[in-house]
């Protein structure tokens, strides 16, 4: 039992998937205009090798770079589940940046370490981004494991625009607790916690890293970048009072929004509209007219969209 639960921390099911038919298409119109997939890999700190992907314009604007949003993924995740990002950020004139973090997907690794690796990751992409004159402004939007992984690094690089953080958890400690409950195991409370600590030894030297120190309530209150926080209300894996202890703490600009739904389901159309929004206001992305594109029409409409991973979240 104990080794299954270190498995489900740090070795998840993994995404084993093709790029060519799980993701957007070398080449694709989207609300009248056409973009393009970009693939590229990247090498971490570790030398491990990244597998990434950018949604762009076909054509990018003449001496007008574009905001872009780093998507990160979930435990279990990978650059697929980002499809629904593209669809509802691309029409906004903002490209979408994915990739499999270290671990993950079809990038290199063997461990997940739920947001404190996977923040090195990160930091490899942003500083790609940072190098390419066609980006300006740089946003997160982080579910569950990226959520965490989104505040760790977003404290340490305030040029960040702003972060969507959907289902983070506030320290993993606290959480491996909680999860010890909902997966029913009937020991006495003191003896659960011997457990964590045997498990934080063996994670700690498997996976390199600490479960005491993934602590996103240690680095809230130093972090100002404007944040949209969104939970679901019947998340039984990371439950909604973990957002609520994160924004208690959290120092930047902040807003949260409930939705009914668990850990995996599906979000609803008025929470990708406050994200489109969100991402709008910060970004500040260069109005460039599509003739395509009626006045009144919605730009996008997710229950029309076909690709999906097929990939069952955890953490």
């Amino acid at each position: 039992m104990i080794d299954q639960f270190i498995n489900f921390v740090i070795r998840p099911p993994r995404a084993d998937y093709n790029p060519d038919q799980y993701l957007w298409e070398k080449d694709f119109t989207l609300a009248g205009r056409s973009y393009k997939r970009q693939d590229l890999e990247l090498t971490n700190q570790r030398g491990h090798t990244l597998r990434c992907s950018h949604y762009v314009p076909a054509t990018f604007p003449e001496d007008t770079p574009l905001p872009c949003v780093i998507y990160c993924h979930g435990n279990s995740g990978c650059r697929a589940d980002a499809n629904e990002a593209a669809v509802i950020l691309l029409p906004s004139n903002i490209t979408v940046f994915t990739l499999d973090f270290s671990g993950s997907g079809l990038s290199d690794g063997e461990y997940v370490s739920l947001g404190w690796h996977e923040k090195d990751d990160l930091k490899v992409v942003v500083s790609y981004l940072r190098s390419n004159m066609q980006i300006s402004r740089i946003g997160l939007w982080g579910r569950s494991m990226g959520a965490v992984t989104s505040i760790l690094y977003g404290a340490e690089d305030p040029s960040i625009a702003g972060m969507v953080l959907d289902s983070a958890f506030s320290n993993l400690f606290d959480l491996m607790m909680e999860l010890a409950d909902v997966y029913k195991i009937r020991v006495p409370k003191f003896t659960v916690k011997m457990a964590v600590q045997y498990m934080r030894r063996v994670i700690q030297k498997r996976a390199k890293f600490d479960i005491m120190h993934l602590n996103c309530l240690q680095v809230a209150p130093k972090t100002f970048i404007p944040a949209l926080f969104g939970h679901a209300s019947d998340d039984k894996f990371i439950q909604p009072h973990h957002s609520d202890l994160i924004i208690n703490a959290y120092a930047g600009d902040k807003n949260i929004i409930k939705f009914d739904g668990d850990h995996n389901s599906s979000r609803p159309q008025f929470y990708y509209d406050s994200v489109s929004i969100f991402f709008y206001n910060v970004l500040r992305p260069p109005l460039v007219p599509n003739p395509h594109l009626k006045k009144a029409e919605k730009y996008y409409d997710l229950g029309n969209l076909k690709l999906s991973a097929n990939i069952n979240e955890v953490i």
